[in-house]
């Protein structure tokens, strides 16, 4: 795995937590945020924790910020903080920019200054959450696209024994059967021949409706 030089800007819940992880993961990370409590709590897990102001372009500029791969902007409260920093972050030459927004009308101008990626966590999770509650059988849910998306599905004793060409996804479903997991092991790109186990995790990927059709006519 490539090692990753990350600026991570607002050390909130979220921001701290990314910020990490990355760390944890073994990249290089910079923190920054103008208060220095949040910066002082993040220090063993940043590369560089910093107390600045990043709609300031010059000290973005001082702190080196143009030479990193990647800017997470975590300022998810102050609209005109966070907006000004993307503006910032892009004028910069940073190539990409992630950017966490608090609602709809946020992301909208997020993407209208330039942002690469806008997250909106509470959302994300309230649509996981949402699935999990639809479903026991559902493990994990990741979207792609509006019509798209990724789950992981809980087998069943109705599948269990059968092997994936018995099953069958790809033509009954029109869904792609990604990877099974077996506990720690994962089987990436699983073969035809092979037999699912009650307790396996088939990692499944297919339109929104198609998935929701395997789920609950053959898991």
């Amino acid at each position: 795995m490539k090692k990753k030089q990350i600026v991570v800007v607002g050390l909130g819940r979220f921001g701290s937590s990314v910020c990490r992880e990355l760390y944890k993961l073994g990249h290089e990370v910079m923190a920054l945020d103008m208060d220095p409590d949040k910066v002082e709590g993040v220090a063993e897990y940043a590369s560089q924790a910093s107390v600045a102001d990043a709609t300031d372009k010059s000290q973005l500029k001082a702190l080196g910020v143009r030479n990193f791969d990647q800017a997470i902007v975590a300022i998810g409260d102050d609209l005109q903080a966070s907006v000004l920093c993307t503006l910032m972050l892009k004028e910069i030459g940073l190539e990409k920019v992630w950017v966490k927004a608090r609602d709809l009308q946020h992301k909208k101008i997020l993407e209208k200054v330039g942002a690469d990626r806008v997250i909106q966590p509470e959302f994300e999770m309230g649509v996981r959450v949402a699935h999990h509650v639809d479903s026991e059988k559902i493990v994990d849910y990741i979207d792609l696209s509006d019509n798209y998306s990724i789950v992981e599905m809980a087998a069943s004793k109705k599948i269990a024994g059968k092997s994936l060409l018995q099953l069958d996804i790809r033509t009954k479903f029109n869904c792609i059967t990604l990877a099974v997991k077996r506990g720690q092991d994962v089987n990436i790109a699983p073969h035809p021949d092979d037999v699912i186990a009650m307790g396996d995790i088939l990692v499944v990927m297919g339109h929104r409706n198609d998935l929701k059709k395997l789920e609950d006519k053959r898991l």
